[in-house]
């Protein structure tokens, strides 16, 4: 049985629409990066549960964020806002840092 090119695209639709209503009833955190350094240093978000970390680069150059803990890393054009869903985390402190500033764009994650 075939089905008909119109049902499939509907069916492709909505479920890309579930998938963006899911993202976004995620918990939602925000980082900003500027000179050099992450604001805020320190995220509090709820363990064993997935969220949001919307990025932001607010500097004048390219910065990146990155966690090997958490395998994650993301690179931002001056300006640039873009984010990452994280799985849900154990009870504990996960560092991050920028690429481009090792010693100053440093912070953690802290699941509580």
């Amino acid at each position: 049985m075939r089905v008909p090119k119109h049902l499939l695209l509907t069916a492709a639709g909505l479920l890309l629409a579930a998938s963006a209503a899911q993202a976004q009833e995620l918990p939602t955190f925000r980082l900003e990066m500027k000179n050099g350094r992450f604001e805020p240093t320190e995220i509090v978000v709820p363990a064993n549960t997935r969220f949001k970390l919307v990025l932001h680069n607010a500097g004048p150059e390219a910065e990146e964020f990155e966690s090997l803990e958490l395998k994650k890393e993301k690179v931002l054009a001056p300006g640039a806002t873009s984010f990452l869903v994280f799985v849900p985390l154990k009870p504990g402190s996960y560092r991050f840092f920028g690429d481009f500033h090792p010693d100053t764009a440093q912070g953690h994650i802290v699941a509580r």
